[in-house]
Order: structure tokens, then sequence, then C-alpha cells
């Protein structure tokens, strides 16, 4: 049986946040959602409608980037070596699958992941599940079927992060008629922190390209997958992921890195604060632009928290605690 991370067995605080002055308190759609936190401090600086359930559709992808990578590290899997067959059982799916992959043809673990975090191919993601999957079967000698396995895993990290308000349904994000798969900007806020320590996804969403092989027994084709994340640089935005569906509207979850703060302790030692933003805006008319201000106003909410002394009087009001799965194992 194999072993997955500690992290998916601890619980997380639960959330509701206060309105710094410095953030906007209007102008928001009707159905907009958004959670802005810090993601070192757990500082929750800005939150509208963040709990409310919705679909979230490709920002999926995420969940299911972590669940591939925690499992190559359990398993000691080497994912730039392993080869993925595209069964006929799981090409039958609609959205981008700009590389239309075939079944039969084989691309290895690591290409499969950029595909889908990059370029949101759907049929990637779904050959991923597929492998990863199958592999967590014959890991726990039971039968099933290995995308449910796998979206099943999706769900335990989703638990294990204190997701409460989330059900994934698939791993790629359509929407599927009799199926119900939601989440919410704060937990989507959740598992952002997760991913980017998790170094193999964290170095792949801040790339604006990757060159991908896909192999077949005729020959073998070459396929860019380019950045869907128009604001990749912008700033200090490191990824991670965008997804649009007519039911989630225009979604897009990112990390902003700013270079740690050194300050002087009072015993003369020196004191580092790193300092990295999540930003989870879901169904939002204009992602891009709402972000952009988001990210302004969260730094100057967060150097002003800080300036006075990083006060907490409720942590389970005013913070959010993701555990570190590099730590935990």
């Amino acid at each position: 049986m194999m072993r997955l991370p500690l992290v998916y067995l601890l619980a997380a605080s639960p959330l509701l946040a206060q309105v710094p002055p410095s953030m906007p308190r209007a102008g928001f759609g009707a159905g907009e959602s958004v959670m802005v936190m810090e993601a070192h401090s757990g500082k929750v600086l800005f939150a509208h409608n963040s709990t409310r359930k919705q679909p979230v559709a490709s920002l999926t992808k995420i969940a299911a980037s972590c669940v591939a990578l925690d499992w190559a590290a359990a398993s000691g899997t080497d994912i730039s070596k392993l080869s993925v067959v595209v069964p006929a059982a799981v090409t039958m799916v609609g959205g981008p699958n700009p590389m239309n992959l075939k079944p039969g043809e084989r691309i290895i673990m690591r290409d499969a992941l950029y595909a889908m975090m990059l370029s949101s191919d759907n049929l990637a993601a779904l050959t991923v599940a597929n492998h990863v999957g199958r592999q967590l079967l014959m890991s726990r000698a039971k039968r099933g079927e290995p995308v449910r396995e796998f979206v099943d895993e999706m769900n335990r990290l989703a638990k294990g992060l204190g997701m409460r308000h989330t059900r994934f349904g698939n791993p790629h994000g359509l929407e599927r008629e009799g199926v119900k798969a939601f989440s919410t900007a704060a937990d989507m806020a959740r598992l952002s922190v997760y991913a980017m320590q998790l170094n193999p996804l964290s170095f792949m969403v801040r790339q604006q390209s990757r060159r991908i092989e896909v192999q077949s027994s005729d020959d073998n084709r070459v396929y860019t997958a380019r950045n869907t994340n128009e604001l990749l640089g912008f700033g200090g935005v490191l990824g991670i992921k965008t997804g649009t569906t007519r039911a989630a509207g225009p979604c897009l979850a990112i990390s902003v890195h700013r270079d740690p703060l050194v300050r002087q302790r009072p015993d003369g030692s020196k004191g580092v604060t790193p300092r990295r933003l999540i930003v989870v805006v879901l169904n939002s008319p204009d992602r891009y632009g709402r972000t952009r201000s988001l990210i302004a106003g969260a730094w100057r909410s967060y150097d002003n928290w800080l300036a006075v002394g990083a006060p907490v009087n409720n942590p389970k009001r005013e913070l959010i605690k993701v555990p570190n799965p590099i730590a935990e194992n």
C-alpha cells in the first residue's frame, strides 16, 4: 500500500476575513468571488464571497497536478522517464485539447503535466489521471476505474487541506451532467499555497512555454505548450493557473513573489520574512484587471500589518494555515 503525504491527514483552520481599508469594497460582479492572502504568514488580506460554492473550471487541474506529483514522490517514480499511454476510454472530452492526443500515443509524465498546467490540455489531464489512478489501484490491490480513483485522491487532498466546501468531479474541470463539482475562492487559495510548495509544480507554472514531444507508432511530433496566464511576469507573478467555462466564468489563481524582508532583531541578529501573495478570483468579467488591482491593494495592506507588529487577535478568523508537505515528510 503506497504511503501518501501526511498533509492529507491534517486539519486546517476555518476562515472568515475582515476587509482592510486599503482594499476595494465595491464594483464586484454578482457572481464574483475573491480571496487574497499572504502565503507564508497565512494572513488573509481580503475576501469577497470567498466561501461561496461555485464551479472553478480548469483551476481543478491544480489539484490534479498536486496528486500526480505527490504520487510520484511517494512511489519514487521519475516523471521525466515515465511514458503514459492515452487509452481510447478517456479520449472523449471537450474543451481545450491543443495537442490532439490520440489512443496509443505516448508522452512522458512531466510533459503531460506541462500541457495541462500551461495550455490547459484536457486530454493531458485525463491521461495523467488514468495512468496515476491505475498505479494507485495496483498499489492498493483494488479494482476500479482509474480516473475515478484519481479523482477520489483529489478529494482526499482537498479534505486534508481543510477545503471543506470543495468537491472535485474530474481531473480537468469541465462541467459534466449529473456530476456535482464545486469549490470556493478560499479553498482554492489553500490549494494554491500547497501547490506552490511543490518544487516541480512551482517551476512548471512559471514557464512561458514548453516544448513537448508526442510519440506515436508512425512518427513523433512536437508541440509547444504556451502559458495562458497573461499576468505571468507582471509585478512578480509566478503562475499558477487560469480557467474558463460557461458555468464558472473566467477564473484565475496566481502566486506573486516579493524579495524576503530582512529586519534587525532587538538582539542584533537579522530576521528574514519571506513574502508571497496568493490571489484567487472566480467568475470575474475582468479577471486580469481585477487581479492587478488586488495585488496593489494587498501589498499595501500587508505592509501596513507588518508595520504595526503583525497583530493577530483571532487566528481562526485572520489566518489560513496550510501544512508544508516538504516539512511534514
